[in-house]
């Protein structure tokens, strides 16, 4: 896993046989996770790989302060209730959260509610350029793709204002109403663009969260995850092309264990 050795390379390494280094992996169990509780700094989210037909994806529960991978569930998509279940685990083998960043998935918000909640930047700007595009046209849309750029350099006071100015600025453009002339309904001609100053509106109070507990060092993004730790892991799955469900689930167990720590120990079993 970490050395990309092949099967070949482990049977001549070892003076094994072909088959005799499958079978040591299909046997391998991964070690059980020890846990130190403390206080933590939480990036949760969920990652899928493989083919379509086998949507196997993995729920993380990740420390930004020790850097350290706390909780994983294997699951086939992306529900509230997993990360429900995570943090019950994570409660009672003692762990206390300071702050949670999260990608703004619907329904999260509720798991989390006794907590702070910091809303990822990164994702919100994602959500309002799918409703804006890279390059909107309307003067509207352009202005809005300008306060979002705004958002990592502006104060919590300065971004709501700027959010404000805008609003009041084209309330005219986004009031104005199509008639569909078969069903002769009205509907807003510029709800894309609505949806996307929506979804910044009922995200306000979580993007500034960092900024008002900087005592805590929160992370703004879960680029922890996303950037780093995601993109590492499917790079090492796709060196491996074909692995069974079973030997992926243990390959992402492995990484997930070992991830983050210093001058681990790696069990020669996995440098396929």
């Amino acid at each position: 896993m970490f050395k990309h050795q092949t099967h070949e390379d482990l049977a001549s390494e070892y003076s094994k046989s072909i088959s005799w280094i499958q079978q040591q992996i299909y046997s391998y169990k991964v070690a059980e996770k020890t846990h130190n509780p403390r206080a933590i700094n939480l990036v949760c989210d969920t990652t899928f790989y493989g083919k379509r037909k086998d949507h196997l994806g993995t729920v993380v529960f990740y420390d930004a302060i020790e850097h350290e991978v706390i909780l994983w569930k294997h699951v086939e998509s992306e529900k509230s209730q997993y990360y429900k279940q995570l943090l019950n685990e994570l409660l009672i083998l003692g762990y206390s959260i300071n702050a949670v960043t999260l990608d703004g998935r619907r329904g999260l918000n509720t798991v989390f509610k006794a907590y702070p909640i910091q809303m990822c930047h990164f994702h919100q700007k994602q959500i309002v350029q799918r409703y804006t595009t890279k390059n909107p046209k309307s003067e509207a849309g352009k202005d809005l793709q300008k306060v979002m750029y705004a958002l990592t350099k502006s104060s919590e006071e300065c971004f709501k204002n700027k959010l404000q100015n805008w609003r009041s600025k084209h309330e005219t453009y986004l009031s104005e109403m199509t008639v569909n002339k078969e069903t002769r309904r009205s509907t807003y001609t510029h709800q894309k663009l609505r949806s996307g100053y929506s979804s910044l509106a009922s995200n306000l109070e979580y993007l500034f969260t960092y900024n008002r507990l900087k005592e805590f060092n929160i992370p703004n993004t879960t680029n922890h995850l996303d950037g780093g730790l995601f993109s590492d892991l499917k790079n090492r799955i796709r060196v491996h092309r074909g692995l069974s469900r079973a030997n992926k689930k243990k390959m992402v167990d492995y990484y997930m264990l070992n991830s983050g720590k210093k001058n681990t120990k790696i069990d020669p079993r996995f440098y396929l």
